[in-house]
């Protein structure tokens, strides 16, 4: 029994991939298709039911991976169905930011055809307000983001630095 117990702890946590290898991970995953397709292999065991950064990480995942497909209509199927997850996890916990984070680094990349860029104003202004009061390791990756994102101004910036 305790082997049994022992065994589905251990499938249990190796299923879920650890935050700071998926932070790590983001940052390049754009770069290439290899790269979005590890991204999307490492979440692949994500649900739901998991840390919904986690899940916010997976949505991400399936819209840098949408650019990736080859058919226009396979893309677009990939893509909303990334963006429809993104959105309900942010709104399952709307003061999550660094959920805000990933909409904004996904919104701030994609085509304006696609319609997805509504909430970029909204999450530069959520992250500018609440940066003080995070973590400090949350605060050096935001910072990392803000100062290589182009949806901030040179001005804007300075609250990071």
């Amino acid at each position: 029994m305790k082997l049994v117990l022992t065994l589905l702890l251990w499938v249990s946590f190796a299923g879920t991939p650890d935050l700071a290898s998926i932070r790590k991970m983001y940052a390049d995953v754009a770069k290439s298709e290899n790269n979005a397709k590890d991204f999307v292999a490492k979440l692949s065991g994500v649900s739901n039911n998991d840390d919904k950064i986690l899940v916010a990480y997976k949505a991400a995942s399936i819209l840098v991976d949408s650019k990736f497909e080859k058919k226009l209509r396979q893309k677009m199927d990939r893509f909303k169905e990334g963006a429809k997850l993104l959105e309900a996890t942010i709104k399952s916990d709307p003061s999550n930011i660094e959920m805000r984070m990933i909409r904004l680094s996904v919104q701030q990349d994609v085509p304006a055809i696609t319609g997805y860029k509504k909430n970029i104003k909204e999450d530069k202004k959520f992250i500018t307000t609440y940066y003080a009061s995070q973590s400090a390791a949350l605060k050096d990756y935001l910072k990392d983001f803000v100062l290589q994102s182009e949806s901030f101004s040179e001005k804007e910036k300075q609250f990071v630095k």
